[in-house]
């Protein structure tokens, strides 16, 4: 595993390609029969990474999401491996100097610290706003991935003018394209990235893991089944491969990519070739070769 004391990225000199990393911040232990609505899996250990992703040139520092801070971890039992947004200063990346940052959807995991942000514009869909504003949120269980003082923000930040509101696909910024695919929530969107190796695809929680779009068995917790299955196609075709797919908690991406650590943070560098091309693997749910957040 290489190690560096200097971040990189600002090598790369074209407006529109990227290095792209992804900063494990926490981990859920779990098993595949609590991920999966079908209950006719393999059950056994399918845990959950928590990621955040960075996109970097010599042009600008864009985020895709902004985890959850400590609050929220004791609140939801969770445990933080390393605080996200610390993560990124030990990096040499300034929270407030950071200008976009684009919020794939509202879930507590993906929308959090956005207040430690202060001058960053957020890019989401207005369909995802107003559902995390609307009439749904009366129901307990449609709430319950949402944090309260998150959307909160995000409406502060809306009347700061902050918030910059997508209606279905746009390309924000050179080189970044958003890509709505509705499922997991009405606004949930995925990011596409121009990097280095050519486009990746940040799936999100369009698709949790990979076993999602390939096996087509979506995630529980699905506002919609028909929109999600309908995403997992969109992914493929928009992607082209699926090592230009990169699911959102899926552990098996940090085995697939090489392992990068700066300043103490370990990274996973996307924008590099993966080291495994293996697809019977990535298909058997039961494999799940325990990898550690740092």
């Amino acid at each position: 595993m290489a190690t560096s004391s200097t971040f990189p990225g600002k090598e790369i000199s074209g407006n529109d390609v990227y290095q792209v990393f992804s900063l494990c911040y926490a981990r859920l232990a779990r098993n595949a029969r609590q991920n999966f609505t079908d209950g006719d899996v393999h059950d056994g250990p399918m845990p959950l990474d928590y990621n955040l992703w960075i996109l970097r040139n010599a042009h600008r520092t864009v985020l895709v999401d902004t985890g959850f801070g400590a609050r929220a971890a004791v609140e939801r039992g969770r445990q933080l491996a390393i605080d996200p947004v610390e993560a990124i200063a030990r990096l040499g990346i300034d929270p407030s100097a950071i200008e976009d940052i684009i919020i794939t959807h509202l879930h507590y995991d993906h929308a959090g610290n956005m207040d430690r942000f202060t001058k960053a514009r957020f890019h989401i869909q207005e369909a995802e706003a107003g559902f995390a504003t609307g009439r749904c949120m009366c129901d307990r269980g449609a709430r319950a991935p949402f944090d309260v003082e998150d959307v909160v923000t995000l409406v502060r930040n809306t009347y700061a003018d902050r918030v910059k509101f997508h209606d279905g696909d746009a390309t924000p910024l050179p080189g970044i394209g958003l890509h709505a695919m509705s499922g997991h929530t009405p606004g949930m969107q995925a990011v596409s990235v121009m990097t280095p190796r050519g486009r990746i695809v940040l799936a999100s929680d369009v698709s949790h893991f990979y076993a999602n779009f390939l096996r087509k068995q979506h995630f529980v917790g699905m506002v919609d089944v028909l929109a999600a299955l309908n995403s997992y196609d969109r992914l493929v075709a928009i992607a082209g491969a699926v090592d230009r797919i990169i699911p959102g908690h899926d552990p098996k991406v940090r085995r697939l990519y090489p392992r990068r650590i700066f300043e103490g943070v370990e990274l996973t560098a996307l924008h590099e070739t993966p080291t495994a091309h293996d697809l019977g693997q990535l298909m058997r749910l039961d494999d799940f070769e325990p990898v550690h957040c740092p």
